[in-house]
């Protein structure tokens, strides 16, 4: 789900009721695709919450610093490109291997694919690239146009999936921890207040 643009240079968090506004999932462990660019976000605040996010944009920023990040391993693609990230991990001349590590399960990063079908292409691609422009910056050849995307107009956006079984089974699990959750806490208020009552008897 896209966020909403805000207006002028205003400083944004991600907080929970952002998250549910723009998703709306009640939930944060519900939601699995999530686009916030360019929507002047400095703290990634709860977005750790995200436990099951597979998809997250957080492209046009200004975010500097990515340990909230850390929980969301089951990550498949991930744009952080156009911030101001400073913090280890992005310094670090292995930014791909290190966010790798981080993300065991990521494909896609900040729009290149570097794992899974189709990575190997991409770096042989890449090297050819550098490989270019060295030549070209020695002067044998002319400028040539700059590299396409790999990630087409359209890929971060939701269609509409059917629900299969294991897609309800989960929903319902969920649903039967929701009211397990509602019991259990009724059942701790019953039992304060039977044990006040005691102990006022007395």
């Amino acid at each position: 789900m896209e966020a909403k643009g805000r207006p002028g240079n205003e400083k944004v968090k991600i907080t929970v009721q952002m998250l549910k506004s723009n998703t709306g999932q009640f939930d944060l462990e519900s939601i699995l695709f999530l686009k916030l660019k360019n929507i002047g976000i400095c703290n990634l605040g709860c977005i750790g919450d995200c436990v099951n996010l597979e998809r997250l944009d957080l492209s046009g920023n200004d975010i500097s610093n990515l340990t909230p990040l850390a929980s969301l391993k089951l990550l498949t693609v991930l744009n952080l490109s156009a911030n101001r990230i400073s913090n280890l991990v992005c310094m670090n001349t292995s930014y791909q291997s290190a966010m790798l590590e981080i993300f065991p399960k990521i494909k896609v990063l900040d729009g290149e694919r570097i794992s899974g079908r189709g990575s190997d292409l991409f770096q042989l691609c890449k090297d050819m690239d550098s490989s270019l422009k060295e030549v070209c910056s020695s002067g044998a050849v002319g400028e040539r146009p700059g590299p396409k995307k790999w990630v087409e107009d359209g890929y971060w956006e939701l269609k509409p999936t059917r629900k299969t079984q294991s897609d309800e089974a989960v929903e319902q699990f969920y649903n039967i921890l929701k009211e397990c959750r509602e019991l259990n806490n009724k059942a701790a208020d019953v039992i304060a207040k039977t044990e006040r009552t005691l102990s006022n008897t007395k």
